[in-house]
C-alpha cells in the first residue's frame, strides 16, 4: 500500500502487512501509519523505523497514553524519573502527563507506537502527518535540518507539550 491509496474503513477490521500503511517521512525517520485517528477510533497505530541516535526532545502528552512495542533494536527511554532500556520484544507504557524521551541505541530500532486517550480523540498521528512529508514506500529518508520551532508549534497544536531538547547525541 503507498500513499496514493487510503487506509481501510475503520469501521471495519482489518490487518496490515510490515510494509503496509500511509509511509512518511518524519522528523528524519520512517513512519508508518497503520491506523489513523477518525471518529470511529480511540487509538492511533504507527510503526517507526529509526537510526542510531535519533530521540524526541523531553515532551509530555496532555491527553494520550502512549505504548511502545520494541520490533528491533534497542531504546534508551527516560519517562519521569525512570530511565530503562528497551530491546527487542519489550512494551514500553508512557503515561499521558508524565514527561518522557528516549534514544536509539542500535544501529536502527523499529518499533509500533499505540497512543490512546479516555478524555479526547487522539491526535499524535496528526502531528506526525503535519511534520511529515509523503513517501513513496517504506524507505528512510535523506536527513534534513529540522527546526525546532516548527517541532514545538505542531506539537503544541496537537496538545503536545515541548519541555526540553532530544537527547545529546550518541558518541560513535
Amino acid at each position: 500500500m503507498t500513499n496514493t491509496q487510503t487506509l481501510p474503513n475503520t469501521d471495519s477490521p482489518y490487518v496490515l502487512g510490515r510494509d503496509e500503511g500511509l509511509h512518511r517521512h518524519f522528523l528524519n525517520h520512517l513512519a508508518t501509519t497503520k491506523l489513523p485517528a477518525s471518529a470511529n477510533t480511540s487509538m492511533t497505530a504507527l510503526e517507526f523505523t529509526m537510526p542510531k541516535g535519533f530521540g524526541p526532545p523531553l515532551h509530555v502528552h496532555e491527553h494520550e497514553d502512549e505504548l511502545m512495542v520494541i520490533l528491533e533494536g534497542d531504546i534508551a527511554f527516560r519517562s519521569g524519573e525512570t530511565e530503562v532500556v528497551g530491546t527487542a520484544g519489550a512494551t514500553v507504557w508512557l503515561p499521558h502527563g508524565v514527561p518522557h524521551t528516549f534514544q536509539v541505541l542500535s544501529n536502527e530500532a523499529r518499533c509500533v507506537t499505540v497512543t490512546a486517550s479516555s478524555t479526547a480523540q487522539p491526535v499524535f498521528e496528526k502531528m506526525v502527518s503535519e511534520l511529515g512529508t509523503d513517501a513513496a514506500g517504506p524507505t528512510m529518508p535523506t536527513p534534513v535540518d529540522i527546526d525546532p520551532a516548527e517541532v514545538g508549534a505542531a506539537c503544541a497544536r496537537n496538545d503536545i507539550e515541548v519541555l526540553g531538547p532530544p537527547p545529546a547525541p550518541l558518541a560513535s
